[in-house]
């Protein structure tokens, strides 16, 4: 793992943004697992402005939303889809055929999970998934525990989650969650583990002890033969 220490979130920002337009440089077509949340909000946002320069390069770019708070209306704002097209979908004018999204509130959860899972094996696999780090660990909505689901699947949500700046916003707490499984996310190619603000100082320094366990699924990542891990400067563990 390529563990980069940043000054600021904006350089933090800067380096992933960058790594991302090398990469659809490289591979015009490229299949972008998309995180949300504060971490990588500053990333979009520059590849906003990158496509204002320059819309060819993002022309045959394809995106998957990691996952997604259920039993939630798509038009919550509180939801990962409102994030995604404010911050990203909308901005760089995704169009739906490029764009692969759980429902928030599917009749069927589980054949939801499906149905992205056919998706991603017609389409994938992904070549960057951006990812955060929990404030318990969780990866994507990978929750700690006993043992760690592979595939897609309806996740039951943990109490730290469920206090998380986007539920705050939706006036209702979700039943469950709807996310990509450790297999889904360890077989991308690239991997932009993004961990900013004070707030994640004790689990980022739980998570560069390199201890891999099923309650820090996030430590995970380390198995993987390319990640890179940008931290802020507020985020960093002291000594």
């Amino acid at each position: 793992m390529n563990v980069i220490r940043t000054d600021s979130y904006e350089s933090l920002s800067r380096e992933a943004a960058s790594l991302i337009i090398k990469e659809l440089q490289r591979k015009k077509d490229t299949l972008l697992c998309a995180a949300t949340g504060n971490s990588p909000e500053g990333t979009y946002a520059l590849l906003s402005e990158r496509y204002k320069k320059e819309p060819d390069l993002f022309s045959f770019l394809r995106v998957i939303k990691l996952d997604e708070w259920g039993s939630i209306p798509m038009d919550n704002p509180g939801t990962c889809e409102s994030f995604l097209q404010k911050h990203l979908i909308g901005p760089l004018e995704i169009d739906s055929k490029s764009y692969i999204s759980f429902q928030s509130d599917p009749k069927d959860p589980d054949k939801e999970c499906t149905r992205i899972e056919n998706e991603l094996e017609n389409y994938g696999p992904i070549d960057i998934c951006i990812l955060g780090l929990g404030m318990n660990g969780h990866l994507a909505l990978n929750e700690p525990g006993n043992f760690l689901e592979s595939n897609i699947h309806v996740a039951k949500l943990s109490e730290v989650t469920l206090t998380h700046s986007m539920v705050h916003q939706m006036g209702v707490l979700p039943s469950y969650g709807l996310t990509l499984g450790m297999k889904d996310i360890l077989q991308s190619s690239l991997i932009l583990l993004l961990i900013s603000g004070a707030k994640k100082k004790n689990i980022t320094a739980e998570f560069l002890k390199e201890n891999i366990t099923t309650e820090l699924p996030a430590s995970f990542l380390w198995l993987h033969p390319n990640v890179v891990c940008l931290i802020d400067r507020e985020a960093l563990p002291r000594g």
